[in-house]
């Protein structure tokens, strides 16, 4: 019960990181994570949690490298795989060579391969955690993808290198010849054996969804146990786990390029399930690192063969060497292809920028917290706490000082040419935006020819076209007749909504069928306002609804199936709601908001006649249109294309903002109709 509550905790945690960074957005999420984790220690019942070291690279690593594999692009990568190999591979051993000798210097304590092991662990860097900067720090596109390779093959390399020195570390023994042989090896054999178990489960679903299995959840589970799978097996046989699922997570995304069918819902339930357990696995990271902490500067404090300030100083040392020889590495380079290619090198800001931002993070943490307790002999590791407390600790220097620094260097996002190239970027970018939702809207329609996702998609792409349409009105004159149309508007959703309480007062429409139509009229007023104040009458309004639910006991299943029965009611009730709100509007008609109003009142009158028609309204008083859901979850498609888009490098903030106000357009015309 103990360890379910503190799961819980946890969970609850990494939701209120990211509350908190949406009011300090300069603070990057890793460090308000590692400092709620510092607070939930300390608490009189803080919590205190202990991980087998094996565990931490099953439950973090293998799903974490499994998802960089998969959705890195690799045509980009490829052509940047120069530097990305350089820094990757040739800047890891580096790292493990200099750094290893450095820290057995410092600290003689730690024996030479423990001190490479320590080093092997520093050199990985993550991209997630420069990505948590994204906030005020808008990285050039070309450096992005470069840290992002780099992230996606250091963490196989770092970590292969790590398992070899704790071996030596564990066992004593080493030889540079096996050892070279080994890695040779075990990578090629994790490399091999993590694309053909990835190909195998791929085929396994494809074999499912042929027998009739397209059930969504099942494939999704599948893919989840996907990178667990390969790394136990892959272990189990001898070989690197760790490069098995980055060569799993790079042939599920080739499959899934080559697919004849999308199967867009199974990838948008995919994309959302992956999204939010990658989300949590970080934020869990970040938290046991910070829970950590108190235990780990305790055990520190309290060994009297260590000086406080020393360790201080160790992890200031190992933080400088680090960014010293990334820069030298990164200079080295710039250098050399400069004169092979006879063009001038790269600016040093560009350098500066690359050496801040290797930023360590989840996997250094997973490593260390995974070093065995007890050496091969039964002894214990020798410095295990001390080498967990310097991998923290720069862990926790890496984050502040690229959160310091890189906003500097990397200057404001709208620095670039204000002239042409914003708008070329603004329009380029609205194309892809609406292009995401119409192509989820296409790949539903092949998969269900028989669905109304046919005529969704002509309506969608109308009302597209007349969003997109130039207006004969400047900017200004357009922006306050849409104003002045959300107020007529707002106007007639009050009316209406006094209408409906009125007849519920009066028993003329059934309790659960005023509800469903109550929560469409809020909904409604808080997509046109998107107000934070209509968001808090929105939210108290629904709080006010739950506990009058519990309370009153008026919705049963009783009246949900008489409600079913009084499907003419609820119909004339609309028809009477739009009736006082044309009214309502009418009277707050002047000559300033005439154009606007009788635009509200047309809408109105129309969707009275249909109603007297008997079209477009469900037995149980809300609109019936499964087009309606479907438009929707376009929308939201395109939102989280935006969203992706930022995170990429790809937009600027100022460009976000207007693709999501455009996004919030369309969203309002949509439900206005």
């Amino acid at each position: 019960m103990e360890t379910f509550l503190a799961v819980l905790l946890i969970l609850g945690l990494i939701a209120a990181s990211n509350i908190v960074n949406r009011f300090i957005p300069f603070v990057p999420i890793p460090l308000i994570q590692i400092g709620l984790g510092v607070i939930a220690a300390l608490m009189p019942t803080g919590i205190h949690m202990t991980f087998e070291p094996e565990l931490f690279f099953v439950l973090f690593i293998a799903p974490l490298l499994f998802n960089d594999g998969k959705r890195t692009p690799r045509d980009e990568l490829w052509n940047l795989r120069a530097p990305i190999l350089l820094l990757a591979l040739g800047l890891v051993f580096v790292t493990v060579f200099v750094a290893g000798y450095a820290i057995h210097w410092m600290i003689p304590s730690i024996p030479l391969a423990a001190s490479f092991a320590l080093a092997a662990i520093l050199s990985p860097t993550d991209a997630v955690a420069v990505g948590a900067l994204a906030g005020r720090v808008h990285l050039p596109k070309g450096i992005h993808r470069i840290l992002e390779g780099e992230s996606l093959m250091n963490d196989a390399s770092g970590l292969v290198a790590f398992k070899f020195a704790i071996a030596a570390a564990v066992t004593g023994v080493f030889s540079l010849p096996k050892a070279t042989f080994s890695f040779i090896l075990i990578a090629a054999g994790g490399l091999l054996l993590g694309a053909l178990l990835s190909f195998l489960l791929i085929r396994l679903s494809v074999l499912i969804r042929r027998l009739g299995m397209e059930d969504v959840t099942v494939h999704v589970l599948l893919q989840i146990l996907t990178p667990f799978i390969i790394y136990l097996i892959s272990e189990e046989v001898g070989v690197s786990g760790i490069l098995a699922v980055v060569a799993g997570g790079i042939v599920y995304a080739i499959e899934k390029d080559r697919a004849v069918s999308p199967q867009y819902k199974l990838q948008l339930v995919s994309a959302s399930t992956w999204s939010v357990l990658l989300f949590i696995l970080n934020g869990m990271v970040f938290l046991i690192l910070g829970i950590s902490v108190p235990d780990v500067v305790e055990v520190i404090y309290r060994d009297e063969t260590l000086n406080n300030f020393m360790v201080a100083g160790y992890v200031l040392a190992i933080t400088a060497l680090l960014i010293v020889l990334r820069f030298l590495w990164v200079y080295v380079y710039s250098l050399v292809e400069s004169r092979r290619l006879k063009t001038e090198k790269s600016p040093l800001k560009t350098q500066l920028i690359i050496s801040i931002s290797g930023v360590r993070g989840a996997v250094t943490l997973a490593g260390a917290f995974s070093i065995p307790l007890v050496a091969g002999d039964g002894s214990l590791f020798p410095e295990r706490d001390l080498i967990i407390a310097l991998a923290a600790g720069v862990i926790l220097m890496s984050l502040v000082i690229a959160s310091i620094f890189l906003p500097i260097l990397a200057g404001k996002e709208e620095a670039v040419d204000e002239t042409v190239q914003p708008q070329n970027t603004e329009l380029a970018a609205r194309s892809v935006v609406i292009d995401a939702g119409m192509t989820m809207l296409r790949s539903l329609t092949t998969e269900n020819p028989g669905s109304p996702t046919q005529p969704a998609l002509l309506e969608f792409t109308d009302k597209i076209d007349r969003l997109c349409a130039p207006q004969p009105e400047n900017d200004v004159a357009t922006e306050r007749f849409r104003r002045l149309g959300v107020e007529a508007r707002l106007n007639g959703l009050d009316a209406e909504r006094a209408a409906l309480r009125r007849m519920l007062e009066q028993g003329q429409i059934e309790s659960p069928v005023a509800v469903k139509m109550e929560e469409l009229l809020d909904h409604t007023e808080a997509v046109l306002c998107r107000r934070f104040d209509t968001q808090v009458k929105f939210s108290l309004t629904e709080i006010q609804r739950l506990f009058s639910g519990l309370f009153t006991g008026r919705f049963n299943g009783e009246e949900g199936r008489r409600a079913v029965q009084n499907a003419e009611s609820a119909r004339k009730a609309k028809i009477a709601m739009c009736q006082a709100a044309v009214s309502a509007v009418s009277a707050g008609m002047s000559e300033e908001n005439r154009q606007a109003s009788q635009r509200v009142i047309d809408k109105y009158e129309r969707l009275e006649s249909r109603l007297e028609q008997g079209e477009g309204w469900s037995k149980d008083g809300v609109i019936d249109d499964e087009k309606l859901e479907l438009k929707l979850k376009a929308i939201q498609e395109q939102r989280d294309t935006v969203q992706q888009m930022y995170q990429n490098g790809a937009i600027n903030l100022k460009v976000a903002g207007k693709l999501r106000r455009f996004v919030d357009q369309l969203e309002t015309s949509i439900w206005e109709d």
